[in-house]
């Protein structure tokens, strides 16, 4: 019996730990969500690993060619007949060793197009990082939001509670109407159905953070804060058109194309070049005991000069110039387009700020007050909680609205202009 009471005990303090866990688990920031992502994604680690195949592709680039080496032995007379002087008096071994030397800096060339390419597939990385990113934050915004909007439908639900129970003591007082308390009861709907659909929106936006981190913990245990408003203060736009030409990876590795398109178009000119082999053989020649020679193999570069692949990467020049100033152009688009949509949503969060939010309370709380003394009409008071519960949630909307706009314009400049 002891050890059964001693065993229940072990088990509750167990579970109590696990739950005094749970809830004390640390809410993230963003810093911290973006660190976290940065490590775990696998989007991320599997273009890291591609980075890595493409340095190995530089020591493959600047290898030299491989020397040859023939062994030869001629004049093995097995068969009989003939002068009698055994299967191998007049064996005649011979080593050759040849090679092939590149001329006009081919590996070198090689080298630095590998290089080219390797710094093309960092930015490729960056920019694939800054799309993530993107991603990353409007999942984390979607949560403060579900935050946020979830703990309105409960003050709601609850101010609204309260109400009922009010108005549930005037009918038994005779005060009002027993169609006028079901009309009030049944707009209690309305605040259930705010209350359920937040908490759903919450746990999905939740789950898709939890996706992009890929991290498989519970839902209920993970949990992120933050500021959820806005600022008005914002840098001027040609302060952010060059801040964004100076960072956007996609425009640089736009411009590394242009540089590697000139290295390949020189290591083209080179390859047209002609490569001669050179020889070294050593043999055995009786009645001579020991001899050695030389010789060079030059190829007859008549007919294939490498005319295509110069002809072709010289328009690759040309092509990845105008490549750049498209990428270029699309900079200029991207930072004007999200710039104009974060001063359009500061313009409409101004007026909610200074006006629209302390009118709505004070609307609500007057005819309240009016209709619970009898001054103002049912329509009155239905009126003006469903204004309040409309401004305050389009309050609240805007502002995710403009946390989206600060993280396309971070994604257009390559870097966070607005935190």
């Amino acid at each position: 019996m002891g050890l059964l009471v001693r065993s229940v005990c072990g088990g509750l303090l167990l579970l109590a730990g696990s739950a005094a866990s749970v809830s004390a688990q640390q809410a993230l920031t963003w810093p911290q969500v973006r660190d976290k992502f940065e490590a775990a994604n696998p989007s991320l680690r599997a273009g890291q690993v591609g980075i890595e195949e493409s340095r190995a592709a530089e020591v493959t680039a600047y290898l030299r060619p491989n020397p040859g080496l023939t062994l030869t032995a001629d004049q093995i007379d097995p068969f009989p007949g003939g002068t009698p002087h055994g299967p191998f008096a007049y064996l005649l071994p011979v080593a050759s060793v040849n090679y092939l030397h590149e001329r006009q800096h081919k590996r070198e060339l090689r080298r630095e197009s590998a290089q080219d390419a390797t710094t093309i597939a960092v930015s490729d990385q960056a920019d694939l990082e800054r799309t993530l990113l993107f991603n990353l934050r409007t999942a984390f915004v979607q949560i403060l939001q579900g935050k946020a909007v979830l703990d309105l439908a409960r003050e709601n639900l609850a101010y609204y509670d309260r109400l009922l129970g009010v108005n549930r003591e005037r009918f038994q007082a005779g005060g009002i109407a027993q169609v006028d308390l079901d009309r009030l009861e049944l707009q209690r709907v309305q605040y259930e159905s705010d209350l359920q659909t937040a908490e759903v929106s919450l746990r999905t936006a939740k789950i898709q953070l939890l996706a992009l981190l890929d991290d498989r913990a519970p839902v209920e245990q993970f949990d992120v804060t933050g500021p959820y408003g806005f600022s008005n203060q914002l840098e001027q736009l040609d302060q952010i058109r060059q801040a964004a030409l100076d960072t956007r990876p996609d425009l640089r590795a736009a411009l590394q194309s242009v540089d590697k398109a000139k290295t390949d178009h020189r290591l083209a000119i080179a390859d047209g070049s002609t490569d001669p082999t050179f020889g070294f053989d050593l043999g055995r020649n009786p009645p001579i005991d020991a001899y050695f020679g030389f010789s060079v193999n030059i190829p007859l570069r008549i007919f294939d000069r490498n005319q295509g692949e110069k002809q072709r990467t010289l328009l690759d020049i040309d092509r990845n110039d105008r490549l750049a100033e498209a990428a270029r152009a699309q900079v200029f688009s991207d930072v004007d387009s999200a710039y104009a949509q974060v001063q359009s949503t500061v313009i409409l969060l101004q007026p909610y700020k200074n006006r629209y939010l302390q009118q709505a309370l004070r609307i609500r709380d007057t005819i309240s007050f009016s209709y619970d003394s009898g001054a103002a009409s049912l329509l009155d008071f239905l009126n003006a909680q469903a204004d309040y519960r409309s401004v305050q949630l389009n309050y609240l909307n805007l502002i995710a609205t403009y946390l989206e706009a600060a993280s396309q314009l971070n994604m257009a400049v390559g870097r966070e202009v607005i935190q």
